[in-house]
């Protein structure tokens, strides 16, 4: 695409990554301009009028009811909120920020004016964003990442009243990371299907798990989509069952991811809201020509969705751990003891990738632990603010949990591919053209041979090549 047009309500998660990612160019609708300039006339009404408006006419928290008329105090307003500690979020997170935020002045439910808009859109796209720390957010308004995006991006831009609680009071930096995040585990649920396929080649497994009427007596979309993928993968296969039963990590493929492929389906549906939800207070009602103290920085079905994310993958990333290491095991599998290049070596062959395996299957299940029902107690602002969702802090287990995710897809492929070859017998159209990719980053492991890096297969698993 050649740019991407804020409408303040169709921003899509494709045109988010394009942003964020491909740096594509961002431009506002005329309908968004338009609608920022009414929200800003009924803003200045308000101001006009004595009417009280959180943030715009008064303080915040526990100053909400004295009033904010002194020059610069929404711009203290923001440098008084950066507060935020730990290493740098990745750069492409700070360019989603940025897009969510401007999209959010488009929908014209906040108090900003069309000119600070552009000023976002602008230094977005002459990529001119400051750093933003990871730490110090609980996902009720991300205030402290915030900070220290518009901060870095307003320098000496004057303010005017209400601005610096239309710029904090957004929980940008939550659905920036968690769509982010939500993006790249689509790609690696594709690559647990794809691997999953390898390894049922490798193994010589039971293709009757498989059967489409499996899919037709337990009818869930995910398990049937998936049941179709895995079948097109293994066209044209040639191996042979080897058993009746096979372990059930390998006759649950199917049911395993498909049930996550459910689970990220609705964990989509919550973030394409969430893209173009508004998350402000107050909240700038142009058809009635109001501004109302709410609640919209609440983003529980967000955050809860993040926890279901992780919570789906990690049996989908456990069970590819343990099909992995049973491709070691030759009383399994009839082949040689750690896939070595002929029975009875004395040396480890492949053996040693199994505990790599678990170490990384184990760190991402402990990820699951959902966090959105973590609660606050506090003496701060009158005890007014006690609440959170700790969305950040979901958002970065499921970034971290899909880096795991692919390291154990990185080893299980490594392993498949090594006991096809022993197996020589011919695969199917897509299962072999994978093997063949996977090869291109780990040949043969021939007796005497050298362990390989993963690292370059890694990253070909996370940019999903390897899974078209």
């Amino acid at each position: 695409m050649d740019s991407v047009v804020l409408t303040g309500s169709d921003l899509t998660l494709d045109e988010l990554l394009a942003v964020a990612r491909r740096r594509t160019r961002v431009e506002f609708a005329p309908t968004a301009l338009e609608r920022m300039t009414r929200a800003r006339e009924i803003a200045e009404r308000t101001i006009d009028e004595g009417t009280s408006a959180y943030g715009v006419t008064t303080g915040v928290g526990s100053r909400k009811s004295f009033a904010a008329d002194s020059p610069g105090h929404d711009r203290l307003l923001v440098r008084q909120h950066v507060t935020a500690q730990g290493s740098p979020v990745a750069h492409e997170i700070v360019r989603a920020m940025a897009v969510r935020l401007a999209n959010a002045f488009a929908s014209g439910t906040t108090v900003a004016r069309p000119i600070l808009a552009q000023l976002v859109v602008d230094a977005l796209n002459a990529d001119r964003l400051p750093a933003v720390r990871s730490l110090g957010s609980i996902g009720l308004s991300d205030l402290a990442q915030m900070a220290d995006l518009v901060d870095g991006v307003l320098g000496d831009f004057e303010l005017a009243r209400g601005e610096g609680i239309a710029l904090l009071n957004q929980a940008s930096f939550s659905t920036a990371y968690g769509a982010l995040a939500f993006a790249d585990a689509a790609v690696l649920l594709d690559m647990l299907d794809a691997a999953g396929a390898l390894d049922l080649e490798a193994f010589g497994a039971n293709r009757s798990v498989l059967h489409p009427r499996v899919g037709e007596v337990r009818p869930y979309p995910g398990l049937q989509s998936t049941l179709v993928r895995l079948r097109a993968l293994l066209a044209g296969s040639e191996v042979e069952a080897r058993a009746l039963q096979d372990p059930v990590s390998f006759r649950t493929l199917a049911h395993v991811n498909g049930g996550a492929r459910d689970a990220l389906d609705f964990v989509g549906a919550q973030i394409a809201i969430e893209l173009n939800a508004a998350q402000s207070n107050p909240l700038v009602l142009i058809d009635e020509g109001v501004v109302i103290s709410v609640g919209n920085f609440e983003i529980q079905p967000f955050a809860s969705a993040l926890d279901f994310a992780r919570i789906a993958l990690a049996p989908a990333i456990t069970s590819a751990a343990e099909r992995a290491v049973k491709l070691l095991q030759a009383p399994l599998t009839g082949l040689p003891e750690g896939l070595g290049a002929r029975p009875a070596m004395a040396e480890s062959a492949l053996s040693e990738f199994g505990i790599a395996a678990q170490a990384f299957a184990a760190e991402a299940r402990l990820l699951a632990q959902p966090v959105s029902f973590e609660n606050v107690s506090t003496t701060q602002a009158e005890g007014l603010e006690d609440r959170m969702t700790m969305a950040p802090l979901a958002a970065r287990r499921l970034e971290a949990m899909v880096e795991l995710g692919a390291r154990v897809v990185s080893i299980e492929l490594l392993l498949a591919a090594q006991a096809c070859d022993l197996r020589g017998s011919r695969l199917g159209a897509g299962t072999g053209a994978l093997r063949t990719k996977v090869r291109e980053f780990a040949p043969f492991l021939d007796e005497g041979g050298i362990l390989p890096d993963l690292e370059l297969l890694v990253d070909e698993i996370r940019s999903g090549s390897l899974a078209s």
